[in-house]
């Protein structure tokens, strides 16, 4: 599962935006978002982008912590993300997320399985094989949020 607490807002409210919409399919998400207003959906992401992320409790190993770093440059992780990686409006915070997650999404996205708004994800990943989408991950999993 991943930790949606301190993600920006709008992010938020598209993702269960798409949820409800059939856009991105998930057995818990997909029920939960289905009857949402518009209104319920900003309400909700107005009260978890509020709440402070708990600090991460994977640790980065030390080979990954540089060569991860060196891929979130490399793949413009930075430039989406911002570049403490906490996310700006529709894009989410990847610092201190749960590392089973962001690997399954980054998968994901490589396999064109999960959804993507607007194709960036899909496209920045494609060129990493799957031991640098575990660093990347790993990388990002160990990053303090604010």
């Amino acid at each position: 599962m991943p930790s949606i607490a301190g993600q920006p807002a709008q992010f938020i409210s598209l993702q269960l935006f798409m949820y409800r919409e059939g856009i991105r399919k998930d057995p818990q998400m997909s029920p939960m978002a289905s009857s949402l207003s518009n209104a319920d959906m900003n309400e909700l992401a107005t009260y978890f982008s509020r709440q402070k992320p708990a600090a991460p409790t994977h640790k980065t190993s030390p080979e990954n912590a540089a060569a991860g770093a060196r891929l979130a440059q490399q793949h413009h992780c930075v430039q989406c993300h911002g570049p403490a990686l906490l996310g700006l409006q529709h894009i989410p915070r990847l610092a201190g997320q749960q590392f089973a997650y962001l690997r399954t999404q980054l998968r994901g996205f490589k396999a064109k399985t999960r959804a993507d708004w607007d194709g960036n994800m899909a496209a920045a990943v494609q060129a990493l094989n799957e031991r640098e989408l575990g660093t990347l991950a790993d990388y990002l999993s160990g990053l303090s949020p604010p």
